[in-house]
């Protein structure tokens, strides 16, 4: 839940989120931390595990295939993960290390399909485990949902192509966020 500062003191979290520049690095909707508080949120609001939760508030930290920002270097893993826990920290740098075009396309491969992951960092290919593509899931449906609801030009770029994308993931997602996309792209 999202919370004025003077009601609570910062989770090392949003500390670490402030002292490298979130809160004043532009992003849709206003800056990267509202962005990242929102994605949390609606996680938790999923009914999300709190590393899960965690993770989506912190899933910015090493940038992504689609936002070249980096708040830490990939050299700097131990510092976020004293801050968030270690289940957290790799959840963060799985989401963050995914080559969207090798890796999107199988995701959702069935049992006994082929699923291919490629990390963009190492050129590494693997098969993650269940719980990896789901959380992977939930994590990129909760972060491009917070962004089309804020921002109209992206809702009407990438709208339709995240719809198809979704649906296709549909057996990785909770019913939640199942119903959340059906709410914010049709």
């Amino acid at each position: 839940m999202m919370h004025s500062d003077d009601q609570l003191p910062d989770s090392p979290a949003i500390t670490l989120l402030k002292e490298l520049g979130a809160e004043t690095a532009k992003h849709s909707g206003g800056t990267l931390l509202t962005h990242l508080l929102r994605v949390e949120a609606m996680l938790a609001e999923w009914g999300a595990r709190p590393a899960l939760q965690t993770a989506a508030l912190c899933h910015a930290f090493y940038g992504t295939d689609g936002l070249p920002l980096v708040l830490l270097e990939l050299s700097e893993r131990d510092r976020l993960a004293a801050a968030i826990g270690r289940e957290a920290e790799e959840l963060v740098y799985f989401y963050a290390s995914c080559d969207r075009k090798a890796s999107y396309p199988s995701l959702a491969a069935p049992e006994g399909e082929p699923v291919t992951f490629r990390d963009r960092f190492t050129g590494e290919e693997f098969t993650p485990s269940l719980r990896q593509r789901r959380d992977f899931a939930e994590l990129t449906v909760a972060n491009e949902l917070d962004l089309a609801k804020v921002n109209e030009s992206f809702r009407e770029r990438n709208g339709a192509g995240l719809l198809q994308l979704f649906t296709r993931w549909a057996p990785l997602l909770s019913e939640a966020a199942r119903r959340e996309v059906t709410a914010v792209l049709g």
